[in-house]
Order: structure tokens, then C-alpha cells, then sequence
């Protein structure tokens, strides 16, 4: 095995309840990335999204590396890492600061950003990411990059997602303990969105909801910047466990029964099939009718969907899904939760899959897969499109101030 120092090897690390997934792409001259290893092991250590057990979650991480790295045929040595988990959490800020007689100047751009988030924190929470929404002068039209006009005052609503700096610190030491440096920490919805939502869609409006295994991850974007963001602790698991509880089988066949027969929604149910699962006591068999299964998973389908619409009614964002919703993450995968989520939110539903361009492998367009391949695409992009390795020159509105930063601080 060959160990690759090229600057255009990028690696990412997926660290999810239920799996992690780390990928090494190389990056292509025209932003892209091209797949050269897939690692995909179960995830042990870790719930809803938070490390539990550094051992057992440094040895899956070492498992999925040594798994890609062998596909790959290259050594790597450093990644980017996702975070989730429900110790995240987001609120918009707003900011102002007066503009010299020279115009608004990137030093005022700095300090109308740093006087928005200069707003009191929970008790062990640090601020992850700024994202700007929009700037505007003496109260005016907004507008994307205001650098070079003239007025008064200058002002900003700013998008800042905060957490918990033990939990970040947590995933960082286990990445690093496995023997993998962390270049930077990214929102996993941001990676997610990244993958899965294309352009028209930022800017018309959309809301993105990634099922994760502990965690869904909700994401609200309008005009080409991100203006919600939800971390909801009901997630695939829990899906697996209503079975498990209410057919008395034990988890194992109940995720497979999930994986292999789940339907979410009764309308869809063709036939009152019979399938065998295994009672919690081990190596006796039952019968399971398919319409007790679809009803388990209907009722937790429509639990979490409703959860999402609450948040998106709470918060008065219902204008905004304009292009609709997204689900993507391997909750996605269940048979009928698309019909479920534009029964109760009431707007067109697509399930999101990676926009993999070239000669990838075809695996990757399942959508457990969508966190990875965005954060690959993010590692790659260098601050051209998505500005996660501030670019003070252009491209101020999509400005995500490094995790790492503050990271490297606390260490």
C-alpha cells in the first residue's frame, strides 16, 4: 500500500450511530471528486450521534479506514470529520456596525459577523459554524456581499449553530486516537445538503431531512444560504426497536426485518404476507403478518415527520419550502416514508441520493451514503463553492468559519 501526500487526496469520515463510512476521492480539476475507496463498518460507541464508548468507537473507525485504505491502494493519514448528535443546536442572529467614509471594507464584514454571534452561550456549548444569511445598509434591500458600498451602518443576520464542545472533542480524540488527523469538523447537514440539493432548489427554497441511524438532521435553505437547522433525537433506531418491542423479536431480525420487508405507509400494503422472525428468547420462530409490521412503522413514521412539520410551523417556514422536501440518509430507504412525509408536511417529496459524477461506484448513489460523499465534496472544494476554507476575497454570504479553529484551541 502507497501513501498518497498529493494535495488532491481528500478523505472524509462519516461517524454515525449505526455505521461509519469513510471515503478517499481524488479531486478533479473541475471542483469534482472522483471515489477511490469505500470503508463501511458497523459503528459501535456511539448514541444518537454522541461517543459513548471511545474503545469500541476508535476500533470501528480503525476498521473502516484499514477498509477503504485497502481499496483505495493508498495510506492516508488525515480526513474531515461530520458531527451530529442532539447536543447541537441553531438559532439566526442579527448584528450592526457603523461603515467608515471608505465604504463597507472586509474588516467591517469581520466585525458586523463577530458582533452577531457576541451573544450569550449554554454552559459548555462553542459556536461550530457562522453562516451569514444576508447583509443589508441602513435597513435597505439585502444584499449577498455588501464590500465596497456606502452608508451608515451596516448590518447582518447571521445562522449559528452551536455544540457541545466535550462531544466535539470526544469524536476528534477517538479520529486522532485511530490514528487519523483531523483537518476540520463539518455539520453533517451541511455535508448532507452539499451531496443531495442542487442549486435551484437553495435558491427557490427546500428543506432537507437526513434520517441518520440516533439522529435526524433537519436543514432549511432559502435565496443559496442555509436559514434552519434542527437536530431531532428520533431517528432509524428507533424503528428497529418499536419492532423488536412490539413483535417481541430480537433487534437483529428486526433490522433485517426493517431492511428487507419494512413499508411505512398501509395504503401502499398489497397483501397480508407472513414472514418468520426470532422471539427475544433466542432460536424460536414466529410468525409476523405483514400489516402488524407496516403498522409498527407507520406509527413511528408519522411521529417523526409530525416532529418536523411542528418544527418547520413553529419557526414559520412553511413559505419557504417552495421546491419541497428532501429525506435522504439511510432512514430514506423505507418503503413508503415519501408518501408519509407529503401526507403530513403537504409539499412535493423526493428522496435525495448523491449527485455522483464520473465512474464512481454504484453504491454510492444509496443515500447512507449522502454525509460522506458531501463531506468529500466540502474537503474538495477548497472554499470555490462552499467557502469552508475561508476566502476572504469573494463569497462572503457563504462564509463557514472552521470548527477546527476553536478545536485546536481547547486541545
Amino acid at each position: 500500500m502507497k501513501k498518497l501526500f498529493a494535495d488532491n487526496i481528500v478523505t472524509a469520515i462519516d461517524v454515525g450511530t449505526t455505521k461509519i463510512c469513510v471515503l478517499i476521492g481524488q479531486q478533479l480539476s473541475e471542483g469534482s471528486v472522483e471515489i477511490l475507496g469505500i470503508g463501511k463498518v458497523p459503528s459501535e460507541g456511539l448514541r444518537k450521534g454522541v461517543v459513548v464508548d471511545m474503545a469500541k468507537t476508535i476500533r470501528s473507525i480503525k476498521d473502516a479506514v484499514e477498509e477503504a485504505q485497502l481499496m483505495a491502494n493508498v495510506r492516508i493519514e488525515s480526513a474531515v470529520v461530520g458531527v451530529s448528535g442532539s447536543h447541537i443546536q441553531s438559532r439566526n442572529v442579527y448584528g450592526a456596525v457603523p461603515i467608515g467614509k471608505k465604504g463597507v471594507t472586509q474588516e467591517d464584514i469581520a466585525n458586523v459577523i463577530a458582533n452577531a454571534k457576541a451573544v450569550p452561550l449554554q454552559e459548555g456549548q462553542q459556536v461550530l459554524h457562522v453562516l451569514p444569511r444576508y447583509f443589508s445598509i441602513d435597513g435597505q434591500e439585502r444584499v449577498q456581499d455588501p464590500l465596497g458600498m456606502f452608508g451608515v451602518r451596516l448590518e447582518a443576520q447571521i445562522h449559528m449553530i452551536t455544540g457541545s464542545v466535550t462531544s466535539v472533542h470526544n469524536l476528534v480524540s477517538c479520529c486522532e486516537q485511530a490514528g487519523i488527523l483531523v483537518q476540520d469538523v463539518i455539520l453533517e447537514q451541511l455535508a448532507s445538503a452539499k451531496a443531495v440539493l442542487n442549486d435551484d432548489e437553495r435558491d427557490l427554497g427546500v428543506g432537507m431531512i437526513d434520517i441518520g441511524g440516533g439522529t435526524t438532521d433537519l436543514a432549511i435553505y432559502q435565496r443559496g444560504t442555509i436559514c434552519h437547522t434542527k437536530v431531532i433525537p428520533v431517528a432509524g433506531n428507533h424503528f428497529t426497536n418499536d419492532l423488536a418491542i412490539g413483535l417481541r423479536i430480537t433487534t437483529k431480525d428486526a433490522e433485517r426485518i426493517k431492511r428487507d420487508y419494512g413499508l411505512a405507509n398501509s395504503r401502499l400494503l398489497e397483501n397480508d404476507s407472513i414472514i418468520e422472525g426470532e422471539l427475544i428468547q433466542g432460536e424460536i420462530m414466529r410468525t409476523i403478518h405483514m400489516k402488524d409490521i407496516t403498522e409498527i412503522l407507520e406509527a413511528r413514521s408519522q411521529e417523526l415527520l409530525s416532529l418536523v412539520h411542528e418544527e418547520i410551523l413553529t419557526h414559520h417556514l412553511s413559505h419557504v419550502l417552495v421546491s419541497g422536501l428532501v429525506i435522504t440518509g439511510g432512514g430514506s430507504m423505507l418503503e413508503g416514508l415519501k408518501e408519509v412525509a407529503e401526507d403530513i408536511c403537504g409539499v412535493p417529496v423526493r428522496i435525495g441520493r448523491p449527485r455522483i459524477l464520473h465512474n464512481d461506484p454504484e453504491i454510492l448513489s444509496n443515500p447512507i451514503y449522502a454525509t460522506g460523499y458531501g463531506l468529500l465534496l466540502l474537503a474538495g472544494d477548497k472554499g470555490r463553492s462552499s467557502g469552508l476554507f475561508n476566502d476572504d476575497q469573494k463569497g462572503v454570504t457563504r462564509l463557514l468559519m472552521r470548527m477546527k479553529s476553536w478545536v485546536s484551541d481547547f486541545f
